[in-house]
């Protein structure tokens, strides 16, 4: 008798190859391995699809750089349900079912019983817009080419007298790029009705500044796709997550499972807000005067700015502090 079609399958991608697996039993599994990560394999790919897989079938994946995204836009435009998971939520069921065996198949089997027992709270992948692919790819090179330069400075500062006229070379250079990505990437928004309305409601926020807006508009997408502000700050990773083990009860910390992008952008606003945002500023005195330790209270203002800037993204209208106040009194 033949098996139904899979309703759930897992690839691991890597940057050349994709492995896959469905369940066929709790113990056995069908599995292709080593496509290529090309055109050519995502051929090979929807072929096996419609031989083993159901028409609705979620095809579930790891965030993995940029090599798992030319895969799922080809799925999601043949139709297929893909979600795109954080790598850390599948280490963490891994981990919770003692998985000690690492192999490609290994983990593709994996994503598919980490999709299986999540499946009622599996998310659609949607694709961004060209527009947002440019944002991501502008925002990310800026990153970059930033983090290029902090690491040369780093030389700099115990580096041998004989390479500091090098050294100094490239920090010229990577100024000029980063310059030129930075204008570049205001222009690209400036020209951009859509993003630019975006940006200029998120800038109205005290505490984000141009460029945290465009990493926001960037690793968000569109604001809409998120069901309600709770998804929104599970996505980023800022979701209190309880340490836990049979009757010990640890301390409530974030899940950390989201986007480092969006958590590393939001410190320094959050900062900047606790001076001069008026609600993150009320919330940092509460959370002072109740003795709560200063990450803690940055962490909380992160949360908070992440709320307005939902509230703003999702109601179309620029913040004013003085209308919450209000209505929060």
């Amino acid at each position: 008798m033949p098996n139904p079609p899979a309703t759930v399958v897992g690839i691991d991608v890597a940057k050349a190859t994709l492995d896959l697996a469905c369940q066929l039993t709790p113990d056995t599994y069908r599995t292709r391995g080593k496509l290529p990560n090309t055109p050519a394999g995502f051929a090979q790919l929807l072929s096996w699809l419609s031989r083993h897989a159901s028409p609705d079938a979620w095809v579930v994946m790891e965030a993995t750089n940029v090599y798992h995204e030319a895969v799922a836009t080809f799925l999601h435009a043949h139709g297929y349900r893909v979600c795109v998971v954080n790598p850390k939520q599948v280490k963490a069921y891994a981990e919770s079912e003692l998985s000690r065996t690492k192999t490609d198949k290994t983990d593709a089997k994996l994503i598919v019983r980490f999709a299986l027992s999540h499946q009622p709270r599996l998310r659609a992948w949607q694709p961004p817009t060209p527009a947002e692919r440019t944002l991501i790819a502008l925002t990310r090179r800026l990153d970059d080419l930033k983090a290029l330069r902090q690491m040369e400075c780093n030389r700099l500062d115990t580096a041998d007298p004989a390479v500091h006229a090098s050294l100094h070379a490239v920090l010229a250079t990577l100024d000029k790029q980063i310059e030129a990505t930075e204008a570049a990437l205001s222009k690209y928004i400036d020209n951009d009705p859509d993003l630019r309305q975006r940006r200029d409601l998120l800038v109205s926020i005290k505490g984000i500044s141009d460029l945290t807006a465009s990493r926001l508009m960037a690793e968000l997408g569109d604001i809409h796709r998120f069901g309600d502000v709770r998804a929104v700050v599970a996505f980023v990773g800022l979701n209190p997550a309880l340490r836990q083990s049979g009757t010990w009860r640890g301390h409530v910390r974030i899940s950390k499972i989201g986007s480092t992008v969006l958590r590393a952008a939001l410190y320094m606003p959050a900062v900047v807000a606790m001076q001069h945002n008026p609600l993150v500023r009320a919330l940092a005195q509460r959370l002072r005067a109740s003795g709560k330790p200063g990450k803690v209270i940055v962490v909380a203002a992160m949360r908070k700015l992440l709320h307005i800037a939902y509230g703003v993204l999702k109601s179309g209208r620029v913040f004013d502090p003085k209308a919450v106040l209000t209505t929060a009194g």
